[in-house]
């Protein structure tokens, strides 16, 4: 799991592929320095002292080259050795080689990467071509001893087809993690890809049940950390926590942003590293103040709601890039969110107090009755395994 403190480094928003639904993309990006490398290890340094996860991501990472990380791994490895920084990459894999994976795999970083399916399905909606290159550049990091995890982006035309995607990840051996693909704040027709909350929701309850059905032959990472934020009541990936001020991403520039899906958005710039600002300077910046203008709206608006504590109010760049800034609502994933959130609740509290002997017989009991696996048995799975 990723420490609390969070750094996205974003070397280049640009991008080789031309996924239909992205948002993020920009051929114009210009790409990141050395130097923005070492005031990024000097800005850290001083910053604060816990332990530090570092993830590249874009835009495509890998457009910045062999030398690039060849260079930069060390600079930061050793400057903030203090703080013990672990270090990640998203990245499409297509121009991923032997040269960069054996510079990756010397810092042992775990690579995510994104898959939507089977061929047909993935390259509909990224692009002709989209599965195979991506797929070359998979066998080369598990040549290298890479280990690789796919996002599966679902689509309110692939949702049609989710039976053929989970049997896609489960016949693979891919664990699963899936995101819903966002209204786009920069086409004609935002909605033409988006996945509908209530929509997102029934898929979450869909893949709930799939998940126990195959359990011991797939993880389903969104289900994995939504039992965990419900069971220990305190959210742990950055869609259900406070992630304010712990999560913090740096564009090619140096410019510092709250995360990463908001970097090239100049409204929410927070400083630059060169400037070497604290916590306190970047909360008193403007987008320092929207952010905690939303964590104050959910702690009003969301009182009353017994996710509260592991949701809160979901991610505030779906809540409020669409609107321009302004704080109008929690994300508009809500619907979604409590739907599941609720689904695995009522279920947890019947296996935990409201079966009968006779219900019970698909629990795992004391007495060793076999059972139907439920949400504890993904709570055991979890904590019993070893990654």
């Amino acid at each position: 799991m990723k420490s609390p403190f969070h750094i996205m480094i974003i070397p280049t928003l640009g991008c080789p592929s031309k996924c239909h639904y992205c948002w993020s993309s920009d051929e114009k990006s210009p790409r990141m320095s050395i130097e923005t490398v070492r005031e990024i290890a000097a800005w850290l340094k001083d910053y604060r002292s816990d332990q530090v996860t570092i993830t590249f991501h874009g835009g495509e990472p890998l457009l910045a080259g062999a030398e690039f990380y060849r260079q930069a791994l060390p600079i930061l490895s050793e400057e903030l050795a203090h703080l013990a920084p672990t270090f990640a990459l998203q990245s499409n894999l297509w121009l991923l080689t032997p040269e960069m994976a054996k510079i990756f795999a010397e810092y042992r970083i775990p690579i995510g990467s994104s898959i939507d399916g089977p061929e047909e399905i993935n390259d509909s909606q990224r692009g002709k071509g989209y599965f195979k290159k991506t797929m070359r550049g998979y066998e080369i990091a598990r040549a290298n001893g890479l280990d690789v995890r796919f996002i599966c982006t679902f689509t309110c035309h692939s949702v049609e087809r989710k039976e053929e995607i989970f049997d896609f990840f489960l016949e693979r051996g891919f664990p699963l993690k899936l995101h819903p693909a966002l209204p786009s704040l920069r086409s004609d027709d935002p909605k033409e890809w988006a996945l509908e909350p209530e929509v997102y929701g029934e898929l979450l309850v869909y893949l709930l049940d799939k998940y126990l059905e195959n359990l011991g032959r797939i993880e389903v990472m969104n289900i994995n950390d939504i039992c965990r934020g419900i069971f220990t009541r305190h959210g742990t990936v950055c869609t259900f926590a406070d992630c304010m001020g712990n999560t913090l991403a740096i564009g090619p520039d140096g410019s510092i942003y709250p995360c990463y899906r908001f970097i090239g958005m100049p409204v929410y710039v927070m400083g630059n590293v060169s400037d070497r600002p604290t916590p306190d300077d970047l909360a008193r910046s403007g987008a320092g103040r929207l952010m905690q203008a939303f964590k104050d709206y959910v702690d009003r608006e969301c009182a009353g709601c017994a996710h509260i504590r592991y949701c809160r109010g979901g991610c505030p760049y779906n809540a409020i890039a669409p609107t321009g800034g302004e704080v109008r609502d929690v994300d508009p994933h809500c619907v979604a969110y409590k739907r599941i959130f609720d689904e695995i609740t009522e279920r947890l509290n019947e296996e935990m107090f409201g079966a009968g002997d006779e219900e019970m017989d698909g629990l795992c009991s004391p007495y060793g009755r076999r059972e139907k696996p439920g949400i504890m048995a993904i709570l055991q799975a979890m904590a019993t395994r070893r990654d």
